[in-house]
């Protein structure tokens, strides 16, 4: 329980009306949630405006209101406070409620279309292996320490993620590595954080049902480095091309990362099999379990964040060395007669291409590629036809199947998807709705030797049709499978 005047300590504020001095036992944004004694804060959302629920919230209890319009009605024995934007007044609210977290940790934050979860999850199991707490945000599941907290956005609200920090920093964690989507930057979901350093992966078409226009897309990632405070540091792979955008206007100190280009941090790929990869970073040799150029820039990024922070090359190597691929990317399964199965959450053109192209620098010219691949309901269209025509240019066969519909019609998702297939390409593609179905065709389809591309869903164990998340794990599926067919 705080008092309200002292969280309202570095908020700028237009007008208040009532007493600040009364105590504050939650900041609530969902008027369902509200209890005696609540703060609600009535954000404008995507879907819903929280201005429409401030009689609710009163009648729940709530003792304060903050708002960017003040309603007409007089509420007797609440304060009412006036701000500008309440979005970003959330984040600093719920920042000043729980103690200012983030200034008790190392935080750092990634952001980019592909590798975040990749990125935070290898950062906090490598500062674990390195023997310290640490604290992870991520798209697979939290962590608080060794404690899980299972994940439902990339980014949570910033209620949550400021009581989740609380309770890592609490746990004696002494870092906390989260991803940054760019919904959590626009709707100003990391208001009132403090990063240590922040870290750019790369930018792809995306999220284009909800920017508009890749050009917003991305303004709102370069919006996380326009904000870092001085004394953060900025890292970026400068083989993206909009790498250097993002650091136009930051105050942090920019270093940079590269395959192919000169950089501060530096890899090239020596060897790469499905059982790993032997990589040059900073001139010195190192073999690690990931597959594929875009793992290669995963692990440098990885590697040079670790190195910012402070610790030293060789241990940070070592430990690299020794660590496994996150669940649900480039994770593969083999069968009883030698197929060779891999699922990766590869759910975007780039992402997707990234993961075939690691498959077709290794596989022979005996193997054969089966990609099975769908595209996600109720978001960006734009990514239907070109995640066909990728799959198709680079696959021996393709399934096209059911990811996660959503409300939207399965069979229209992979009709449109269809568009991106030319004529002379359509001989090897079938169309099998039923994913469980689609991946038992893979199989068997597949020889001895041959490879299966499971691709989009990666460590997801549910697929939503029409609101309801039924239990799907492709990983599931591809060992029942084999287990039927080859033991």
């Amino acid at each position: 329980m705080k008092i309200l005047s002292d969280i309202l300590q570095t908020i700028k504020i237009n007008k208040v009306t009532g007493n600040t001095e009364i105590p504050v036992t939650a900041i609530v944004f969902d008027s369902r949630k509200v209890e005696s004694g609540c703060l609600f804060v009535a954000v404008k959302g995507t879907q819903v405006d929280g201005h429409n629920f401030i009689e609710k919230a009163v009648k729940n209890g709530a003792k304060g209101i903050v708002c960017e319009i003040l309603p007409t009605e007089v509420f007797e024995d609440v304060t009412m406070i006036q701000v500008d934007n309440s979005s970003k007044v959330l984040g600093e609210l719920a920042s000043a409620f729980y103690e200012y977290p983030s200034s008790r940790l190392k935080l750092i934050g990634v952001t980019g279309t592909n590798g975040k979860t990749t990125t935070v999850t290898l950062l906090y199991n490598l500062l674990r292996k390195l023997g310290y707490k640490a604290g992870l945000l991520s798209t697979v599941r939290n962590y608080i320490d060794d404690q899980i907290i299972e994940a439902t956005h990339t980014t949570p609200d910033a209620v949550q993620m400021n009581k989740l920090m609380k309770q890592m920093a609490d746990a004696g964690c002494e870092y906390c590595f989260m991803e940054v989507s760019s919904h959590a930057i626009d709707q100003e979901r990391i208001a009132g954080l403090n990063f240590a350093g922040a870290l750019f992966t790369n930018i792809t078409h995306d999220h284009l049902d909800y920017h508009k226009t890749f050009v917003e897309y991305i303004k709102a990632k370069k919006k996380f480095f326009d904000d870092l405070k001085p004394g953060s540091f900025a890292l970026i792979n400068t083989d993206d091309k909009n790498g250097t955008v993002m650091v136009q206007n930051t105050r942090a100190k920019v270093n940079n990362y590269a395959v192919r280009s000169a950089a501060d941090f530096k890899a090239k790929i020596i060897e790469s099999h499905f059982e790993g990869s032997m990589l040059n970073i900073d001139n010195t040799d190192v073999w690690t379990y990931f597959v594929g150029r875009f793992n290669a820039y995963n692990v440098l990024a990885v590697y040079a964040c670790a190195i910012l922070l402070g610790f030293k090359k060789d241990e940070v190597l070592k430990a690299l060395s020794e660590m496994k691929p996150v669940e649900g990317r480039f994770e593969t399964l083999r069968s009883q007669n030698g197929i060779t199965a891999i699922v990766d959450y590869a759910h975007t053109p780039d992402a997707l291409l990234n993961v075939l192209n690691a498959i077709n620098q290794i596989r022979n010219n005996e193997q054969e590629l089966i990609t099975v691949v769908g595209a996600g309901g109720d978001r960006d269209k734009t990514k239907r036809p070109e995640m066909a025509k990728i799959a198709t240019a680079n696959s021996d066969k393709v399934i096209l199947t059911s990811d996660n519909p959503r409300s939207e019609d399965p069979n229209v998702i992979i009709e449109e998807m269809k568009a991106g297939i030319d004529s002379e390409s359509r001989k090897k593609v079938l169309a099998i709705v039923d994913r469980k179905e689609g991946i038992r065709t893979a199989c068997l389809l597949a020889k001895k030797g041959d490879i299966i591309l499971v691709a989009g869903k990666g460590h997801e164990t549910y697929q939503e049709v029409k609101g309801v998340k039924h239990h799907f794990d492709d990983r599931e599926v591809i060992k029942q499978i084999f287990y039927e067919l080859y033991n």
